[in-house]
């Protein structure tokens, strides 16, 4: 609980998840992109052992994204834990709570939304 009684302390939260939001987005855009990768290596028509890289390209962008999924929930829960924590003092009158975190919730959603994608799209 803080003790500060100065808004301050809720922009810093604020600023804290929106860090975390693109800490999230990153990882889903570097999950996307080693995924890809096997498939360019493919359709380079590299032949040998292609067909491990591209498995292997395929689980390690899909545990990245996997991951910003968790990362963007988690933060989205430390967060309502720390709003939860000010004071009435600390929040300004009027000011919208919501909105940071229903941000991360939709970035989350749309990672379920591409790991679906990529998965149902590599083994259908």
């Amino acid at each position: 609980m803080s003790d500060l009684h100065d808004p301050r302390v809720l922009f810093a939260a604020e600023r804290t998840l929106l860090a975390w939001n693109r800490t999230s987005v990153s990882l889903m855009a570097f999950g996307f992109v080693v995924e890809r990768f096997g498939l360019f290596l493919n359709v380079l028509g590299k032949k040998g052992i292609i067909v491990m890289e591209r498995e292997i390209s395929f689980y390690v962008g899909l545990t990245f994204i996997m991951l910003s999924i968790l990362l963007s929930f988690f933060s989205m829960l430390q967060h309502k834990n720390v709003i939860a924590s000010l004071q009435p003092a600390e929040i300004p009158k009027g000011y919208s709570l919501w909105g940071a975190a229903v941000v991360n919730g939709i970035v989350g959603f749309l990672g379920i939304i591409l790991v679906c994608y990529i998965y149902y799209g590599f083994k259908g």
